[in-house]
């Protein structure tokens, strides 16, 4: 098998995708009033736009295409990429929610290889959200645990504050002020049905169990809880109430 190939312009993928759909019994024709290749059979049409890479501008031509016909695909070498990676999952998922087609051609094998990916047709929304009902309950659940606004939109490779964390910060608010306790006694104390499985976990090693079923704060976790200054104030003024 070839190393994969580098093609130089776009017109490395017509010859393939002309061959592909010539054997399939449509007539092809390339460059007609600006479509790069266009292949008519028993009265249908089918557009297809050609880019050496999965791009923005691509999917502009595209979508423009779908005025003259729904079958509309695009057209690109296939991806080093694996399919099974988010980048790649990601890809087909935008071309699906456009109602396109995809089609990439292997330049690792000779001939090239044309593969049809995704063939357009229309997207069902309903059946997307469906399909993502335990994402969107876990996203709820993340938005319940949330005490204030901590993060910045848009931000990257930056610590992340979480329902998580504000759960161990308040357990830690806890610990501080009373002391040695045990998860029941944290729980009565407004710190919710995770409380044994943080403490256990530890994740941020911020307690330590001192005896069974008991545990206390330790340095770390009080060094912490002065990086969260207004969660810790929030906490503490929930505890007064007890």
């Amino acid at each position: 098998m070839k190393e994969p190939v580098k093609i130089t312009t776009e017109t490395e993928l017509y010859q393939p995708i002309h061959d592909f759909l010539a054997a399939l019994g449509y007539e092809v024709h390339g460059e007609v009033q600006g479509c790069d290749l266009t292949a008519s059979k028993d009265g249908g049409l089918i557009i297809i736009e050609l880019k050496r890479s999965f791009n923005l501008d691509l999917l502009i031509q595209a979508v423009k295409r779908q005025r003259l016909t729904d079958e509309v695909y695009i057209a690109v070498p296939k991806p080093k990429i694996s399919p099974f990676s988010k980048s790649w999952k990601d890809r087909c998922l935008l071309v699906r929610r456009l109602e396109l087609g995809l089609i990439t051609v292997s330049f690792r094998v000779e001939p090239p290889q044309v593969e049809v990916e995704i063939f357009p047709a229309p997207f069902n929304r309903q059946k997307s959200k469906q399909a993502s009902q335990r994402k969107l309950k876990s996203l709820k659940t993340e938005l319940d645990g949330r005490h204030g606004n901590f993060n910045v939109g848009g931000s990257t490779r930056k610590k992340l504050m979480t329902a998580y964390k504000e759960n161990a910060i308040h357990i830690a608010c806890c610990l501080q002020k009373y002391g040695t306790l045990s998860p029941k006694e944290l729980r009565t104390l407004g710190t919710g049905p995770k409380t044994a499985s943080i403490l256990q976990k530890n994740y941020y090693n911020w307690f330590a169990r001192v005896a069974h079923g008991s545990y206390q704060l330790t340095t770390q976790g009080e060094a912490a809880l002065k990086d969260f200054p207004q969660l810790t104030a929030y906490y503490e003024g929930l505890l007064r109430k007890y």
